[in-house]
């Protein structure tokens, strides 16, 4: 599963650049699937989602960091646990549970995401 960032964040930006994915973003950022990734161009995500890598998305919040869980792997394949998780002071950093996916496929993502790391 994805992990989410909740209305307690208190926009310290702890947690953006730990991030290996570069799925954190401050609140009212754009964000794209490309950024810190090996996607470009047009795509077709592991879940089976069409998308333009290089295209602006709209933030997911306006108000507070948050997390693009299309882009959410909880670290895995680079760490042994959410980076955002441990270095956030307020706790905030909880598992996304709209978006709950298997150690498989998370590693899956990774692998799409960064083929040769």
């Amino acid at each position: 599963m994805a992990i989410v960032i909740t209305d307690e964040c208190i926009n310290c930006g702890a947690c953006e650049p730990e991030c290996p994915n570069t799925a954190i973003y401050e609140g009212a950022d754009e964000w794209r699937y490309n950024d810190g990734t090996s996607l470009e161009g047009d795509v077709v995500l592991p879940d089976g989602k069409a998308v333009n890598a290089d295209e602006v998305q709209e933030p997911i919040s306006d108000e507070i960091y948050y997390i693009s869980p299309d882009k959410c792997t909880e670290c895995m394949g680079f760490h042994e646990e959410p980076q955002c998780a441990a270095v956030c002071p307020v706790d905030c950093c909880v598992p996304d549970e709209d978006h709950v996916e298997s150690e498989e496929t998370l590693l899956a993502k990774q692998k799409f995401m960064h083929p040769d790391g």
